[in-house]
């Protein structure tokens, strides 16, 4: 039994699991949206109010991981924490009250774990990208079977582009141009690769499937993508956030994150991205049993995948 807990730009999400070899099987999914990036961006710090809240919701995943058996639990700092100005207060506040460190990870760590959740840990076969747009970065890493993995991170995220240009619910035609723009210059600093598939992860990608339902078979295209757009610049954050079940304030950074999925497949020339549902939660749940105590040490390694 494992757990981790991602602290996300946008999210902070719990993930409780039996491991089953490659499989997880799980027990908890759970998220609750803090919007850790814009508080940064905003003021360059959490503070104390925002740490308070942080830390309450920790100590409560810690202990629902706890009840349920779980004898590893893993708190990961992503970009949010990585850019915090009182980030050592806050991982001194949380071992404090929940006794689980908080590992914060740079871009290349976020990559691997994220690898290792896509590919479930399995040997990888093929060049494979896989991408997460956050909240305030997004998270690049190509790994193929024989080449070591490569990964970085571009200071390209949803609320971030949406703070910067966005000021009308819905977005305009003139806001969504300056999004895209600024997209399309970021990608650039993206790993190279010619890819033979890209698989996104995280909540931009698994929120934008739910505007279109025609989007089954868990796949964007640029037609698509377009589509949502269309259908997100029509309406209201709040009416949105009703009609596709999505969280308010995911539902009013969405355009953005439309945007930079459609720049990441123009970056990289391919007419699709598989949406996963797997990623940097499960991947690290999967590195910590596989990896052991030393399992920070070993992601480069482990992102190639092991057998049995």
């Amino acid at each position: 039994m494992g757990a981790s807990v991602d602290l996300g730009s946008n999210s902070v999400h719990l993930l409780v699991a039996v491991v089953d070899g490659h499989q997880l099987e799980p027990l908890v999914d759970e998220s609750v949206f803090l919007g850790l990036g814009s508080a940064i961006v905003g003021r360059g710090y959490l503070g104390r109010a925002a740490r308070d809240e942080l830390v309450a919701a920790l100590v409560r995943y810690a202990e629902t991981a706890r009840g349920l058996g779980a004898t590893a639990v893993t708190f990961i700092g992503t970009e949010p924490i990585r850019r915090a100005a009182d980030g050592a207060a806050i991982v001194a506040e949380v071992v404090a009250a929940s006794g689980v460190p908080l590992h914060v990870l740079s871009h290349e760590e976020e990559a691997y774990l994220t690898i290792i959740g896509v590919h479930e840990g399995l040997p990888v076969t093929f060049e494979t990208l896989v991408v997460d747009v956050g909240g305030g970065s997004s998270e690049f890493c190509v790994v193929d079977a024989t080449l070591p993995p490569r990964a970085a991170g571009i200071q390209l995220g949803c609320a971030r582009l949406t703070d910067r240009h966005v000021s009308h619910d819905p977005p305009v035609a003139s806001e969504i141009e300056a999004m895209r723009a600024d997209a399309v210059v970021a990608v650039r600093d993206a790993p190279e690769s010619r890819p033979g598939e890209v698989v996104a992860v995280g909540g931009t990608a698994s929120n934008l499937l739910k505007v279109l339902p025609a989007a089954v078979d868990e796949t964007l295209t640029r037609d698509r993508i377009a589509e949502i757009l269309r259908i997100l610049a029509a309406e209201p954050a709040a009416v949105a956030s009703e009609r596709y079940v999505v969280k308010p304030t995911r539902a009013r950074i969405l355009p953005a994150g439309a945007v930079i999925m459609d720049a990441i497949l123009e970056r990289y020339g391919v007419d699709r991205i598989r949406v996963s549902e797997a990623g940097i939660r499960e991947g690290t749940i999967l590195a910590v049993e596989h990896g052991g105590p030393s399992w920070r040490d070993r992601l480069a390694e482990l992102a190639h995948g092991w057998r049995g």
